[in-house]
């Protein structure tokens, strides 16, 4: 249930400005290292929320670092601009 938890938080955290995607990231490593070990120690629905929480954990921290990734192109677009 715990790996449930960070990813849809990740998910939220993602939208957040400022330090959101940071702590998306965090969250969704967080939720994918937690959801593969309950999927592994796990047993019957358990395992089944355990290996759905990774995944959607992992969904939250690829947004995150896409939304990371943008931020640099823009960045490296406006020192581009300046000079």
């Amino acid at each position: 249930m715990v790996p449930l938890v960070l990813a849809l938080a990740s998910l939220v955290a993602v939208a957040l400005p400022a330090p959101g995607m940071f702590v998306a990231l965090g969250l969704g490593i967080g939720g994918v290292g937690l959801g593969l070990r309950g999927a592994r120690r796990g047993a019957g629905p358990a395992r089944l929320a355990a290996t759905a929480g990774a995944a959607v954990a992992l969904v939250g921290a690829g947004l995150a670092a896409a939304r990371f990734a943008v931020t640099l192109l823009a960045l490296d677009r406006l020192v581009a601009l300046a000079g």
